[in-house]
């Protein structure tokens, strides 16, 4: 047995328990407690800000790049917005116990598919403290138990948070234990809680390529893939040049450090030596780093070689790539063989362009003349998010409720049997 797997084994089971409890709660029982995490939440900000204070007093030791400070800090703004994310949820539809599909067999024998928990959640997740509520609030909408694992930068916002939720679970009577966070911050206990398959029923890593990819390779959990971020804007030939500005300066400059921020501009070569002047003035006005290819450099003087890492490069900070191409089959292309499969976006005002830049671009959310910046399950409409998958089996986008369930037949009759 390794060093932490008897501690994992116990949070596996506790979770397990907890998990079969939930399951059982009703929509009401699960909205009242959804409003008492929010109440608990704005009532304790000054204890939330006073420890993520602490967090981003330490942050320093950790080499997190500055512009990853944003993901850290909390705010009161902030965590009223957190707040606002768990009551969005009550006023959302409960999916368990949805018959999603249902028929009469010529025997008499009924069948039907109902939506019921996933079970037991395991999230690891990095310096963003909001995902802590976020995921929890996710799971009691959805009956399940959740195991929370962040990154150690966050551990005393993330500790904080985790007693608040567990003090509202108590609070309506509800296990505490339907919410849990690794207190272990070795990186090397990561392995032995993803070996709990008996009692974790699914993994979502959410974070930077090097954490999922860890994950995915590691796992013997099912896990539900989030991918990191590689976001592209293609400006059309066709466009309408009083969009691009605004929606390339939100797309890279609004939050530079999340994952629906666009790191690579591809810019049609029949407008660029018009519009890639004006878009760069913007850009550095901005105080973003341009690197871009021969091309673009020819047109724009000031903006910097990108090497050949810098396609495939999420940045999570003010720097952008930009990219001359002859056509929008070149600019599907290069996002199909660069992108992560995130968010992409075309600017264009042409109607079939627009269409099969939608149709053939591999993402889980294509976007026509609106910000990348959208993906994102609060702008969705989805309450909270759990994070954004990129794959394409059960759950792809932003993950909200529905992405937290399975499902069971249902099959009902009067006494028959297989001839």
């Amino acid at each position: 047995m390794t060093e932490y797997a008897t501690y994992f084994e116990t949070m596996g089971r506790k979770a397990r328990v907890a998990s079969t409890a939930m399951q059982l709660a009703d929509t009401a029982a699960k909205n009242t407690l959804l409003l008492t995490v929010a109440d608990v939440l704005e009532s304790h900000i000054p204890a939330i800000l006073e420890a993520n204070d602490f967090d981003m007093s330490q942050a320093g030791q950790y080499n997190l790049p500055k512009i990853m400070y944003d993901r850290l800090r909390l705010t009161k703004e902030r965590i009223e917005q957190m707040a606002l994310g768990v009551r969005q949820l009550v006023d959302l539809p409960d999916p368990i116990g949805e018959v999603m599909e249902s028929s009469t067999r010529p025997n008499g024998m009924k069948i039907s598919k109902v939506r019921v928990p996933m079970g037991v959640i395991a999230m690891f997740y990095e310096a963003r403290p909001n995902v802590t509520v976020d995921a929890a609030a996710l799971c009691m909408k959805t009956g399940n138990a959740v195991i929370l694992r962040g990154g150690k930068e966050a551990f005393h916002t993330n500790e904080c948070l985790v007693n608040l939720l567990r003090d509202a679970l108590s609070a309506v009577n509800l296990p505490a234990d339907a919410v849990q966070l690794v207190t272990i911050t070795d990186r090397a206990a990561v392995s032995d809680l993803l070996r709990q398959r008996e009692y974790i029923d699914v993994v979502i890593p959410r974070g930077g390529a090097g954490l999922i990819k860890r994950i995915v390779e590691e796992s013997r959990i099912p896990v539900i893939e989030t991918g990191s971020g590689v976001v592209h804007v293609y400006v059309d030939k066709d466009c309408d040049e009083s969009k691009i500005v605004p929606i390339v300066i939100n797309a890279k400059v609004q939050r530079p450090s999340v994952c629906n921020s666009a790191e690579t501009l591809l810019i049609h070569e029949a407008v660029a030596p018009k519009l890639l002047p004006v878009i760069a003035k913007a850009l550095t006005d901005n105080h973003v780093e341009i690197r871009g290819d021969d091309a673009s450099r020819t047109i724009v003087e000031n903006i910097n070689a990108a090497d050949d890492t810098a396609w495939a490069t999420e940045y999570n900070d003010l720097i952008m790539n930009v990219k001359v191409v002859p056509s929008a089959e070149a600019a599907i292309a290069h996002i199909n063989h660069f992108g992560t499969k995130h968010s992409e976006c075309i600017i264009t005002e042409n109607k079939e362009t627009a269409q099969a830049f939608l149709q053939q671009v591999d993402a889980s959310t294509v976007y026509v003349n609106v910000s990348t910046r959208f993906t994102d399950g609060f702008e969705f409409g989805l309450g909270a998010e759990i994070g954004i998958s990129t794959q394409k089996l059960h759950a792809r986008g932003p993950m909200g409720l529905l992405a937290l369930t399975s499902y069971k037949y249902y099959v009902q009759g009067d006494g028959q049997i297989r001839s």
